[in-house]
């Protein structure tokens, strides 16, 4: 790690709540040392839970749960929006007295109360941020590929790099507090209930694949620090493994944009007169289309006893 010992930072943080001021940030550091492996066991666990969870729902009904996930999802958006204030007015304020690369290779913040308070709880939100997914499964949504593969391994980075207090942590921290508040208020009010224009999802997807992107940029920034000899707190396989991660995100959260909100449905096809030499005939009662084949009326295509 740099020495940046000599190099005195005075934080923005004029006032302090007190479960801020009271952190310690050198326990902290330690528990996550000695137990960031246990990350492993949680992944498992939840790719375990999660399958063996729809193949027990594949014949049950769902289960409404919308008061608690209107909850779950109210409280990681507080939770989230506290973050973010206190992230970005820290990353401001770094930018604009020292600069880009000093923000993405100094982690002496990890040493502030305030700022390890959010990093490490930020760090730790990962583990309980999984039980999204229960929601999803008893819900009987659909449960696409980006969603437990961004759990699983935004889990095991976040616990990775905290026990080495990695630098760009400050900008990763931050961003995810962001795209977070967000998305979690988003989840809050559509879940009571209440609909939301689909230009917000899609500012949403956007922000998503905004943050990607710009964590492409700090790894970049940080690689190139440690190839100049200019100090910064990062390692090598540190950044191997976030790229790997935050590019495979870019592409995962591009595609999904462009099939949310850039793909054109496919129209249904024209029902024909004669198909493989059956007669069908087309009636729409009360709303519903009804096909009789063969003297069998069907309500839009399935068979009405």
């Amino acid at each position: 790690m740099a020495d940046n010992s000599s190099d005195i930072i005075a934080y923005p943080f004029e006032y302090q709540l007190p479960f801020e001021k009271d952190f310690n940030e050198n326990a902290a550091l330690q528990w996550m040392g000695e137990n960031w492996t246990a990350a492993f066991t949680y992944a498992i666990l939840y790719v375990v839970l999660v399958f063996g969870g729809r193949y027990f729902m594949q014949n049950r009904e769902k289960f409404d749960l919308r008061l608690p996930l209107t909850l779950w999802s109210g409280g990681l958006a507080v939770f989230s929006t506290l973050g973010a204030l206190r992230s970005a007015y820290d990353l401001w304020f770094i930018l604009k007295v020292r600069g880009f690369q000093f923000s993405v290779c100094d982690s002496r913040f990890y040493r502030e109360p305030v700022l390890d308070f959010w990093a490490f709880y930020f760090t730790y939100s990962k583990l309980p941020e999984l039980g999204d997914t229960a929601f999803i499964v008893l819900r009987k949504q659909k449960l696409i590929f980006l969603h437990w593969y961004h759990h699983i391994t935004v889990l095991l980075y976040a616990w990775y790099s905290y026990k080495d207090t990695l630098a760009a942590g400050r900008w990763f921290y931050c961003m995810n507090f962001t795209v977070h508040a967000l998305m979690y208020t988003y989840y809050a009010i559509r879940a009571a209930g209440y609909r939301v224009p689909r230009s917000y999802a899609m500012v949403i997807t956007i922000a998503q694949t905004a943050q990607m992107f710009m964590g492409c940029i700090v790894n970049y920034t940080t690689y190139a620090a440690l190839e100049k000899g200019d100090p910064c707190d990062s390692t090598y396989d540190n950044i191997v493994w976030s790229s790997i991660m935050y590019f495979s995100y870019f592409l995962l959260f591009a595609q999904f944009f462009y099939d949310a909100y850039m793909r054109k449905p496919e129209k249904p096809p024209v029902p024909s007169s004669h198909k493989n030499g059956v007669k069908h005939h087309g009636a729409k009662q009360n709303g519903i289309h009804k096909v009789q084949e063969n003297g069998v009326w069907k309500e839009n295509g399935i068979k009405r006893d």
